[in-house]
This record gives structure tokens, C-alpha cells and sequence, in this order.
């Protein structure tokens, strides 16, 4: 068949190479089925619609990769050569490629549409009025969070200030900062409420990932970033540096508690200040 014009055989060595094709596709099937290893339980909202895009591309990829190895693994069964056929040639097929261009174009486009809905659902909607904000530092290798406290205003920072004990530079002297607290390796937050985290970098570009809440956004330096979200499951949850920041970059990690009321959140802040009050 190497030729073009014979019936070509079949071999031993292509009966393996499909048999290797068969079992492929068959762990991968099953891979994608049983979800031994999949995404952590999903906790927040918008979450949801990001495991969707997902899904859709893995089916769209899945379909085409079986298709493709199970044609490619028929081939070399069906077809083999005895190594002294010459190479056949065929003139392209205009019909074909255009069918194959278009389909691709087309649920290509699709994909890309979906992904940008959510993208702007997710980064182009404003958090609703009132929502907690925290801002969240990433230096090397550790986050420093940042709360209003009971007024609700952001004392003022200033990078001349920042200290060992001072992790973000806050100026005590100034009113709005004499109950700001500034928690590092620990976030508190209500579930079923939306909460905002504006996102900055001391040192290198860090990021911000949240698994369980299929959020991850890089922290620039010089720059500020929004996001927000909103959990639906308390307990709590791991947030990672998906940015390779540095030697130390696999021990800077922290932890998100999605506590189960406001009035669990406000004692913890409480609890905070009073600490940072008596030191």
C-alpha cells in the first residue's frame, strides 16, 4: 500500500502499534470518565462556569484525539509494507480541506466565545456594593493580607515604612490605620458573600491561586489588581504561588477560612487587632 496501489498486509509490528493505540484511548477514556485525579471540589460561583469551558474543550479534544489515533492505529494495522514499495503520491483535495478548515474555524470560534463570556463575567462585572475587599501582598515567599477593620477605611501605607513587623508599610499614626489589622498566611472570609482582593507584589510577579475557587491572577509589581468572587462552601482552603518566584517558592502558600457568618468573621478580625494592640 506504501505504493498506492496494493492492498497492503498486515504485520505483526502494526498489529502492536494499534493495540498500543487501542489501550491508549482506552485509559485515556477512562482517565476522563473516573476522574481519579481531577480539579478540587469546586467552592466558589463563578467557578462553575470555568469548569464548563473546560469540559467543552477536553470533549471537542477527546473526540478529535480518538478519532485521529484510532485512524492512525488502523492504518499501520492494515497497511503494512514489506520495506521495498515506493512512496504513492494523491493531489490535494480542495473539497476536503476546505470541510476540514471551516469545521475547525468554526468550533474553534465557538470555544473561544465561551471562554470570553466567562472571562467577562469574571473580570468585567463589578463586585456588588458593600463587598469585603482585602488587599493581598506577595513578597518572598509569603502573603500579607490586608483588612479595613470595623471602620471600614484603609489606613495609609507608605513602602518607607515597611519593616520585619510592618509587612506592607502601614502608618499607625494615620486615624484610618489604628484598626486595620494585617494578617500573614491567613485570609478570612463569609461564604455566600461576594469579597474583592486587591492584588500587589513587593519583590517579583507572584500569583494568586485559589483551586478550589478556579481563581489564579498574577500580582505585579507596581501594578493593581482586582478580583473577586464568591465562595460557597465554608472550611478551608489552600491558596499557592503558581508563579516561580523564586528559591523559596514552594513553601509560599497560605490559608483562605470561609467562615460560616459575618459575625464570625468580625470576632476573628477582633481577635487580630487586640493581638497586634498588645504587641
Amino acid at each position: 500500500m506504501a505504493d498506492g496501489n496494493g492492498p497492503g498486509r498486515i504485520t505483526i509490528a502494526g498489529l502492536a502499534f494499534a493495540f498500543m493505540m487501542l489501550v491508549l484511548i482506552i485509559v485515556s477514556v477512562w482517565l476522563f470518565v473516573a476522574q481519579p485525579w481531577w480539579f478540587p471540589e469546586l467552592a466558589s460561583v463563578s467557578g462553575g462556569d470555568i469548569d464548563d469551558v473546560f469540559m467543552a474543550v477536553l470533549i471537542v479534544t477527546g473526540i478529535a484525539f480518538i478519532g485521529v489515533q484510532g485512524v492512525l492505529g488502523y492504518f499501520v494495522a492494515r497497511y503494512g509494507t514489506r520495506g521495498t514499495e515506493r512512496a504513492g503520491y494523491w493531489h490535494d483535495n480542495p473539497k476536503a480541506e476546505a470541510g476540514l478548515l471551516i469545521g475547525t474555524a468554526v468550533i474553534m470560534t465557538v470555544l473561544v466565545f465561551m471562554g470570553q463570556r466567562v472571562w467577562a463575567n469574571i473580570y468585567f462585572t463589578d463586585a456588588p456594593e458593600g463587598t469585603l475587599e482585602v488587599q493581598a501582598t506577595g513578597e518572598q515567599f509569603a502573603w500579607d493580607f490586608h483588612y479595613a477593620g470595623p471602620d471600614g477605611v484603609f489606613g495609609r501605607t507608605d513602602a518607607k515604612l515597611i519593616t520585619d513587623t510592618n509587612q506592607v508599610g502601614l502608618d499607625r499614626k494615620d486615624d484610618a490605620a489604628k484598626d486595620d489589622i494585617v494578617v500573614v498566611n491567613e485570609m478570612h472570609v463569609v461564604v455566600n458573600k461576594p469579597f474583592k482582593v486587591r492584588l500587589r507584589s513587593k519583590d517579583v510577579i507572584h500569583s494568586f491561586f485559589l483551586p478550589h475557587m478556579r481563581v489564579k491572577q498574577d500580582a505585579v509589581p507596581g501594578m493593581s489588581i482586582l478580583v473577586w468572587l464568591e465562595p460557597t462552601r465554608t472550611g478551608e482552603f489552600e491558596l499557592a504561588c503558581a508563579e516561580l518566584c523564586g528559591l523559596g517558592h514552594y513553601r509560599m502558600k497560605a490559608k483562605v477560612v470561609v467562615e460560616k457568618t459575618e459575625q464570625d468573621l468580625n470576632n476573628w478580625v477582633k481577635q487580630k487587632l487586640a493581638e497586634q494592640t498588645a504587641n
